[in-house]
């Protein structure tokens, strides 16, 4: 607890991911005051051309009541 799944197109270098990682699990172990072992975070990449119909469609419009943070949208 938690998992974290970041989907996103191919082509990121595995410094960004790793940063990126390292951020996440700083976030997550601060806000829910649990320590690092507890957090696991993933990348999943979609090609931009299936993008749509693996991602978008079923995981963002398919689920737009559930999501904290909208595309389009600033926090």
């Amino acid at each position: 607890m938690p998992h974290v799944v970041v989907k996103l197109w191919p082509g990121r270098s595995e410094e960004l991911k790793n940063k990126l990682t390292n951020q996440i699990v700083k976030d997550v172990t601060n806000v829910f005051d649990c320590g690092e072992e507890y957090v696991s975070v993933a990348f999943e990449e979609i090609d931009s051309n299936d993008w749509a119909e693996t991602v978008y469609k079923p995981e963002i419009e398919g689920n737009w009541d559930k999501l904290y943070k909208k595309p389009g949208y600033k926090m």
